[in-house]
């Protein structure tokens, strides 16, 4: 199966869904879910220092024979220790990971770095130039945020991976203006908040009528993830990028054939909106 791509900014591409290594998969060994990931088609890891996993993401890549050409590693920036810069932090990651370079390096979080945003910025940005991650870009950054690292950089982030459901689209509208303005890919995590976290919302009969007439179209079944996904991809398809941390097989193959599934028109685009934004319901807070 061929995984559709996204160019950055700085003119590499990415792989628009991603496995991610983080929730359930925090502090335990996902050796065997992302061997199972990368054997049903994944090829773009998404990992951090703060899931405390990196190792076995590492063995899991040795361990499936892919070239490491043909996948895509991010990980990502946790709080820094004494002493410690992003690009050393890095350079630990990378060890752990068994890897010379990552394809993407994130500043997790701007709250484990008050007040050291732009100095951290720097750091990030010399990662790139010596090659030690081929593109950079941050995680959980509001506008505020953003403004601060951008007025001097020399590489504007490639990329902020924050939160994008339904639930929370209306509040997110002034940093995608922001990200369009730069250039900056919009990756997403928690894309299906609103099935599993938040559900009995007023999204719920809008995302199963539109399911329905989906699997109608395509005479085949269509699930509501595939739904979201599918909102995700569609809405934000100049920037969006998708995670999914099921180890479940028939998971994975089916958030990759989301891909297959017919286009959402315009109208059923707008009715998730404005479902979307009669509740508000955000998970997790990572940006103070």
């Amino acid at each position: 199966m061929t995984i559709s791509t996204l160019t950055l900014n700085d003119g590499n591409q990415v792989p628009w869904i991603a496995f991610g290594t983080g929730t359930k998969l925090r502090q335990q060994d996902a050796q065997s879910p992302v061997e199972n990931a990368i054997a049903n088609g994944f090829t773009h890891l998404d990992g951090a220092q703060m899931y405390e996993n990196e190792e076995s993401l590492g063995i899991a890549i040795k361990a499936s024979g892919t070239p490491r050409s043909a996948l895509f590693v991010t990980t990502k920036l946790n709080q820094l220790q004494p002493n410690q810069t992003a690009k050393t932090a890095l350079q630990v990651s990378l060890k752990k990971l068994g890897l010379e370079y990552v394809d993407l390096y994130l500043v997790h979080a701007p709250g484990h770095h008050t007040g050291q945003l732009k100095e951290v910025w720097k750091m990030m940005e010399e990662c790139k130039r010596e090659r030690l991650a081929k593109s950079i870009g941050v995680s959980n950054f509001g506008v505020a945020h953003l403004q601060e690292i951008l007025e001097g950089a020399e590489f504007p982030p490639s990329v902020n991976q924050i939160e994008i459901h339904p639930y929370v689209w209306k509040s997110l509208q002034p940093v995608m203006a922001l990200h369009k303005e730069h250039g900056i890919i919009t990756s997403s995590y928690g894309g299906l908040t609103p099935l599993f976290r938040a559900p009995g919302g007023p999204l719920d009969p809008v995302i199963e009528k539109i399911r329905a007439r989906l699997e109608f179209t395509r005479g085949q079944p269509v699930s509501l993830g595939q739904v979201l996904n599918k909102w995700l991809q569609s809405t934000v398809s100049w920037s969006s990028l998708s995670n999914s941390t099921s180890s479940k097989a028939d998971r994975m193959r089916e958030y990759l054939d989301t891909a297959n599934v017919p286009e959402l028109t315009a109208e059923e685009i707008e009715s998730i909106e404005n479902a979307g934004a009669q509740h508000y319901y955000k998970f997790l807070v990572l940006s103070d």
